[in-house]
């Protein structure tokens, strides 16, 4: 079954490539959507995908890249979601 979810991750994930390792883990596990920068210092994403991949994406998302702190990670599954082919970087 394929989900969406809308997940903000704050702590130290600006600046330090967390966009990039986000899209790499993505591609790698077939999920699709996108990843951006957001004023406040967290950074946005909108995962789509089968259960078990999105479920593995937001594990990894609590470590982050070898630079983060990540300190919070707050999903919510979206019931309305357009359908998204790729997965990309919002700049």
């Amino acid at each position: 079954m394929v989900v969406t979810y809308h997940v903000v991750v704050s702590g130290v994930v600006q600046g330090i490539g967390f966009r990039a390792w986000v899209k790499r883990h993505a591609r790698r596990l077939l999920v699709t959507g996108w990843v951006k920068n957001r004023e406040d210092g967290a950074v946005e994403l909108v995962i789509q995908g089968k259960n078990e991949t999105i479920l593995s994406l937001i594990d990894l998302l609590h470590q982050g890249p070898p630079l983060a702190a990540v300190s919070s990670v707050v999903k919510e599954q979206m019931i309305e979601a357009p359908q998204y082919e790729h997965f990309i970087v919002i700049q």
